[in-house]
């Protein structure tokens, strides 16, 4: 399974917030805002303060997308 953030761009682009915006008014460090870029994972609190910034939920800006693989079992 992979994180996808298309949805808080997508977000962002509507409420007219850059990225650098989002950064500064969060104290994001940088290399949480690159593992934001890049689809890797970042914390639950980091996730919880942009719903807060931008008054959503996590379903809002962030998605699951499932591999193709099957588990054995």
């Amino acid at each position: 399974m992979k994180i996808c953030y298309k949805k808080l761009w997508m977000l962002l682009i509507q409420k007219d917030i850059t990225k650098v915006m989002l950064r500064r008014d969060l104290g994001i460090a940088p290399g949480t805002m690159s593992k934001l870029n890049k689809g890797e994972e970042v914390s639950l609190s980091v996730l919880l303060r942009i719903c807060e910034y931008l008054n959503c939920d996590i379903g809002d800006i962030c998605e699951v997308i499932h591999s193709n693989k099957v588990a054995d079992k």
